[in-house]
């Protein structure tokens, strides 16, 4: 792929709203040069393809970033590896600035971590667990809602809440 232009940039990615699954998969194809996930949605598609032309035309994350993010994966997993951050009993914590992802009833949600809870839609929560019950309707575990514990994890916990 050639070096593009912030201007070009900005237009394949708003082009990536116009187009199909179909077309979203090859799309993958032409920009990771692997074949997409089988089960994967096509908001989730479209952000993966967005990050990787960012990532071609601008650069991508820094090395130390990179150690941050695959050293929080390896808690979440549990099994820290050398170099992890400690994790407290109520599990891994998060840095404001973090940004959450996860896919509900074909919609697309964010979730900003800022300084005193978890931002979504304009409204700050105190806890996960609350981010999860507003978007759902229904009572969640707000970690394992948004993937950062199994389902294992949470009943080890203890925790009282739900664990849909």
């Amino acid at each position: 792929m050639k070096r593009l232009s912030a201007e070009e940039v900005e237009r394949e990615i708003v082009a990536l709203d116009g187009i199909d699954i179909r077309q979203l998969r090859q799309k993958w194809r032409d920009v990771y040069k692997t074949e997409p996930p089988p089960k994967v949605k096509s908001g989730l598609l479209r952000l993966a393809i967005a990050y990787r032309i960012q990532e071609q035309a601008l650069g991508g994350l820094r090395a130390k970033s990179i150690r941050q993010i695959e050293d929080h994966l390896a808690a979440v997993a549990g099994a820290p590896e050398a170099g992890a951050t400690s994790q407290s009993s109520r599990g891994s914590r998060l840095s404001p600035g973090t940004q959450l992802m996860r896919e509900w009833n074909g919609a697309m949600i964010l979730v900003d971590v800022v300084d005193d809870g978890f931002r979504w839609r304009d409204r700050t929560f105190k806890t996960l667990s609350a981010v999860a019950v507003a978007i759902t309707g229904t009572k969640w575990s707000g970690p394992k809602f948004f993937g950062l514990k199994s389902r294992k994890q949470v009943l080890q916990t203890g925790a009282g809440e739900s664990q849909r």
